[in-house]
């Protein structure tokens, strides 16, 4: 990793009506879960929110996901629920980013 950039962890799930996306803390931590579901999701995920990239697969503009667009695509406006599904059917994927991105820098520390 270059000087300056921070690993992003995240698991990219394409639906039937839009992509979804959720950041995670690492790679294992998505394993760890698959194979023991006691482990809470608070260990899993990097902030229990889930994003909508408006059919631009992965690199697309991050959105918040709406209880309509939830509901919609998995059955449940329940944030929880809907997190579950993505890791459970989505694909994980790990980027460098550069610190300098001010909408990552919001992103990842509030």
């Amino acid at each position: 990793m270059a000087r300056g950039n921070v690993d992003v962890y995240k698991v990219f799930y394409k639906g039937d009506n839009d992509d979804f996306i959720v950041f995670v803390e690492d790679v294992a931590a998505v394993r760890n879960w698959k194979k023991d579901r006691s482990i809470p999701l608070a260990q899993v995920v990097n902030g229990f929110k889930v994003f909508v990239t408006h059919r631009q697969g992965a690199q697309g503009i991050h959105d918040g996901a709406s209880k309509a667009i939830l509901e919609c695509e998995f059955g449940t406006s329940d944030v929880e629920e809907a997190i579950a599904k993505i890791l459970e059917r989505g694909e994980i994927q790990e980027s460098e980013v550069s610190l300098a991105v001010p909408r990552f820098i919001k992103l990842l520390f509030g």
